[in-house]
């Protein structure tokens, strides 16, 4: 029988290339339910497309065009609100809940999948950063899978297949370094949004390529890759590698590195994560290593003090990491909108760390009061800058 997936996040970067691979295997995989926060448009083009047994909106201001334009497709349910996407994913047909929503929205609609027992293929990284202990506790009291499909820890996870029992000596997550990577402290106090987000390799979305031109995005994959991979977070070290074709890698205890190459395509993790433990084919390029070295540079977490700060909120436990990502939240909004500048955002960040109330045995209630009070603290820091 085809494996039903629920897409959360269809309309983005994740979500566009999971609809391609389940294009590409049309009879193992099937599109159960496809949910977008505000592209209505999208969302509906893709019901067209897929057939899917529900779409669900998230911001409710578009649930009456959306429902006029799929009028004609009966089969086809329309929901709205955030309520909806909780229960979707509880949905008794879905084997597989790819969790490609942006930012703290994904956090919610994940704990209900994790208790229906679904597959999580989780790209969410905020998920974990936000709420790792929890999710992880979660996940073993209802026997859930947690697949990871970030490229790095996608590449993680395939460098430890076959490996139970040995122990990790060190995790070594890779980044690009992003479009900055080269620029002095100086001429960062000038760049603007439409600069960073001429990511040199990887097509992403708007908010997490702005998270990776500060490094801050690589600063959320070391916190996602302690929970993921039970390492602590001085035993992961980030390498920028502007090529992006070592994803990541492993160093075990004999001092042997294992690391899984490939051009920088997410339709591959994306399938690996559908499909483990078998690989399937997937159209597209191949790696060719005669046509360009493989370099490996130290970060400079001086100029990019975001990294820095998610190492500290790791190191701090408790609510610090939900700190650090909502007050991200804002701060990366401010900077496409063009009211913070590239290196406030830092500086924000580490000002709401500093002023929001630390819990050190957080409970769910506890981050979505924190994220609130987060979010407060770091608006209004960047509104009386």
């Amino acid at each position: 029988m085809k494996q039903q997936i629920c897409i959360l996040g269809s309309t983005g970067s994740i979500g566009t290339q999971a609809l391609d691979v389940i294009s590409q295997h049309p009879d193992l995989y099937e599109a159960y339910a496809l949910t977008a926060n505000r592209r209505w448009k999208e969302l509906a083009a893709q019901a067209r497309r897929f057939h899917p047994a529900a779409v669900v909106i998230a911001d409710e201001t578009f649930y009456e065009p959306l429902v006029k334009e799929l009028a004609d497709m009966p089969d086809v349910k329309v929901y709205c609100g955030s309520k909806a996407l909780e229960e979707i994913v509880e949905s008794p047909s879905i084997d597989m809940v790819l969790t490609a929503m942006v930012g703290y929205a994904g956090l919610a609609p994940t704990i209900h999948a994790v208790k229906a027992k679904k597959r999580i293929c989780l790209a969410n990284k905020e998920t974990l950063v936000v709420a790792g202990e929890l999710i992880l506790q979660l996940a073993q009291q209802y026997h859930t899978p947690i697949l990871p499909v970030d490229s790095e820890h996608s590449a993680i996870f395939q460098s430890l297949v076959g490996e139970d029992g040995n122990e990790i000596e060190k995790i070594l997550l890779t980044c690009s370094g992003g479009p900055f990577r080269r620029f002095t402290h100086d001429q960062l106090k000038t760049v603007t949004a439409a600069d960073a987000l001429k990511h040199p390799t990887w097509d992403m979305g708007a908010k997490i390529t702005i998270d990776s031109a500060s490094l801050m995005n690589k600063g959320f994959e070391v916190i996602e890759a302690k929970w993921l991979f039970g390492v602590p977070a001085d035993r992961i070290q980030v390498l920028v590698h502007p090529q992006s074709i070592v994803h990541s890698a492993v160093q075990f205890r004999d001092g042997g590195v294992k690391a899984q190459l490939g051009v920088p395509d997410m339709r591959l993790p994306i399938q690996y994560a559908f499909s483990f433990p078998k690989r399937l084919h997937l159209d597209g390029d191949r790696l060719d290593l005669f046509r360009q070295p493989l370099e490996f540079f130290e970060p400079d977490v001086e100029k990019f003090k975001c990294l820095a700060m998610a190492y500290e909120a790791i190191n701090k436990g408790g609510n610090m990491p939900c700190i650090v990502n909502a007050a991200n939240e804002i701060v990366n909004a401010g900077f496409r909108r063009g009211v913070c500048s590239f290196l406030a955002m830092g500086d924000i960040i580490e000002q709401t760390m500093q002023q929001v109330a630390f819990d050190s045995n957080p409970d769910y209630e506890v981050y979505v009061q924190t994220d609130a009070e987060a979010r407060r603290v770091a608006q209004d820091i960047m509104n009386n800058q």
